[in-house]
C-alpha cells in the first residue's frame, strides 16, 4: 500500500461504509489500469539485503530518487518512507523488508502502464546504481533466512510483526520475504463488481501458476513452484483466503462491509502514530468502545486503512485488486495488467469467463487455489488441467484486448503483452520451472545467479 489515507470525518453508521466501497463505481469510460510491483534491493557485492540506514541504505536510495523525480516525500517522524507524485500519478512505497514497490498511476491502456514500469526502473536504476544496489523479480527471496532481513521503520510492522506468529505460520514470511506484482481495476456497478470479483477470483490460481516464481527458500528448492501462494494458505485466516461467500446470492457492497467488520483490525493511526489495536474489532471503535481510544469513533481514514490490511485473492476497495501473482522480471510484469484487462473489461470476455467458472463449486475453487502452489499447470478441475485452463483464459483475454482496441505508436493493441505468457502455456513451463531446470543445470545448485540473470 502506498499511503496511508487522511480523512478524518467521523462515521456515524454503517452505511457510510457501503457508500465509501459505492463511490468507486464509474462508467466504462473512465476505467483505469493501476498496477503494483514489488522487488527484492539487494547489494550488488554480496547478493545481501539492503539495511534502512546508511550511505548506502534504503533511506540514501529515497532520497537520491525525490532529488530526481521532484516528488513529495512520505515521512514517518523523521524517517522518508515513500514517495508521492502529486499531480495524481504513481507512489512509491516500502514493504516491512525494504522490497521497493511502485504503485501506478491509473492509466488508460496497458501500453502506458508498459511505459510508466519502464521509466520507472530506467529511474531506480539510475539511482541505485551508485549506491551498489540491484533489483531482484522474484515471488519469494531465494536465498535470506528472516534473520538476516531488516525491518523498515514504519509503526504499522512493528505491530504486525509482533500479531502475526500468534495467527499463523508464515506472516512473518510474507511481510519479510515475498514481493508479489498486482492489477488494480474498476466496475460500474454493484452488479459489475460482484460478477468481476467472482470471475476473478476463481481464476485467479490461473495468474499464480502463469507467475509461479518462488521455488527456492535460503538457497535450495523449496518442494514449491509459488511458495509465496503457498505461504497465504498460513499467514492469517481471518483475513485471507477465496472468499466463498462472495458466491452466494445476496452478495454486493453490503456483505463485503460485513466481511471487513469482522477482521481483526492491526492499528488505528492517530497523527504520526501508530495504536496498536491489533485482534480487535472495528465494530468497537465504529461504536466508540475501544478501550485504547476511550471514546473516539471510527474515521473514514480508519476504514480505508483498515481495508487496506484485509488479504484475500481479490480485494474490494474502490476498485478491484488482483493479488495472486508473484513478483516478476521486468519482461513479464505488462502481461498482468493485460490478462486481466482482456478478461474484465470487455464484456463478451468477461461472460465467456463466467461460463467457465460459474458451476465450480467452493470446494473445486479451493482445492485448485490449494494444489497450484506445488502443481502448477499440471493442477486439475473437474478432469481438466490448468495448463488448459491457461490456455483458454489467455484465448478470451487476447480476444478481449482486440475488441478494446487500444493501439500504441507503431499501431500495435494490447495483445503483445501477453505473449510471454503464451511462450510459457506453449511450452507447458511455468516460470519456476525453468528456474529449477537453470538451478539443477547451468547454475549447478547455487541460487546466486539468478541475482545476474532475474535482476531489473
Amino acid at each position: 500500500m502506498a499511503r496511508d489515507q487522511i480523512d478524518m470525518t467521523p462515521i456515524e453508521r454503517r452505511d457510510e461504509l457501503v457508500a465509501w466501497l459505492e463511490s468507486g463505481c464509474k462508467p466504462k469510460a473512465q476505467w483505469r489500469i493501476g498496477t503494483e510491483h514489488e522487488k527484492f534491493p539487494f547489494t550488488v557485492k554480496g547478493h545481501n539485503p539492503v539495511p534502512y540506514e546508511g550511505p548506502r541504505g534504503i533511506q540514501a536510495l529515497l532520497n537520491g530518487m525525490q532529488l530526481l523525480l521532484g516528488w513529495e516525500p512520505i515521512m514517518e517522524h523523521e524517517n522518508i518512507i515513500g514517495l508521492y507524485d502529486v499531480t495524481g500519478g504513481g507512489a512509491i512505497s516500502l514493504e516491512p523488508g525494504g522490497q521497493f514497490e511502485l504503485s501506478g498511476a491509473p492509466l488508460e491502456t496497458v501500453h502506458q502502464t508498459c511505459t510508466e514500469l519502464m521509466a520507472h526502473l530506467a529511474q531506480v536504476r539510475e539511482v541505485a546504481r551508485p549506491l551498489g544496489i540491484g533489483f531482484l523479480g522474484l515471488g519469494m527471496t531465494p536465498k535470506w533466512s528472516r534473520a538476516d532481513i531488516p525491518m523498515m521503520p514504519k509503526g504499522r510492522y512493528r505491530i504486525m510483526t509482533k500479531y502475526m506468529p500468534t495467527v499463523g505460520q508464515y506472516g512473518l514470511d510474507m511481510m519479510y520475504r515475498t514481493c508479489t506484482v498486482q492489477t488494480n481495476l474498476d466496475f460500474s456497478s454493484e452488479a459489475d463488481m460482484v460478477k468481476k470479483l467472482r470471475v476473478s477470483l476463481a481464476l485467479q490460481p490461473v495468474a499464480t501458476a502463469l507467475f509461479a516464481n518462488s521455488p527456492f527458500t535460503e538457497g535450495k528448492p523449496n518442494g514449491f513452484l509459488s511458495f509465496r501462494s503457498e505461504i497465504w494458505r498460513d499467514t492469517d485466516p481471518d483475513r485471507s483466503g477465496m472468499l466463498p461467500w462472495a458466491f452466494e446470492d445476496g452478495m454486493g457492497f453490503e456483505r463485503w462491509v460485513d466481511y471487513a467488520l469482522d477482521v481483526p483490525m492491526y492499528f488505528v493511526k492517530r497523527g504520526d502514530d501508530y495504536v496498536d489495536v491489533s485482534g480487535l474489532s472495528f465494530r468497537d471503535l465504529f461504536a466508540g468502545k475501544l478501550k485504547q481510544l476511550p471514546g473516539e469513533r471510527a474515521t473514514i481514514s480508519d476504514w480505508a486503512n483498515h481495508i487496506s490490511t484485509i488479504f484475500p485473492e481479490v480485494r474490494l476497495k474502490r476498485y478491484l485488486e488482483m493479488r495472486g501473482a508473484d513478483g516478476a522480471p521486468g519482461r513479464r510484469l505488462p502481461a498482468l495488467p493485460a490478462f486481466w484487462v482482456g478478461l474484465l473489461y470487455d464484456d463478451t470476455a468477461l461472460d465467456a469467463a463466467w461460463d467457465i467458472v460459474k458451476s465450480w463449486t467452493a470446494e473445486e475453487r479451493q482445492k485448485l487455489r490449494d494444489d497450484v502452489p506445488t502443481q502448477g499447470f499440471a493442477a486439475v478441475i473437474r478432469n481438466r488441467t490448468m495448463l488448459s485452463l491457461a490456455e483458454e483464459t489467455l484465448k478470451i483475454a487476447r480476444e478481449g484486448l482486440t475488441r478494446r482496441r487500444r493501439f500504441n505508436a507503431g499501431g500495435e493493441n494490447e495483445t503483445k503483452y501477453l505473449e510471454p505468457l503464451d511462450d510459457l502455456v506453449s511450452r507447458g513451463t511455468t516460470p519456476a520451472e525453468e528456474l529449477l531446470d537453470k538451478f539443477h543445470g547451468p547454475w549447478a545448485q547455487s541460487v546466486e545467479p539468478v541475482f545476474d540473470e532475474y535482476a531489473y
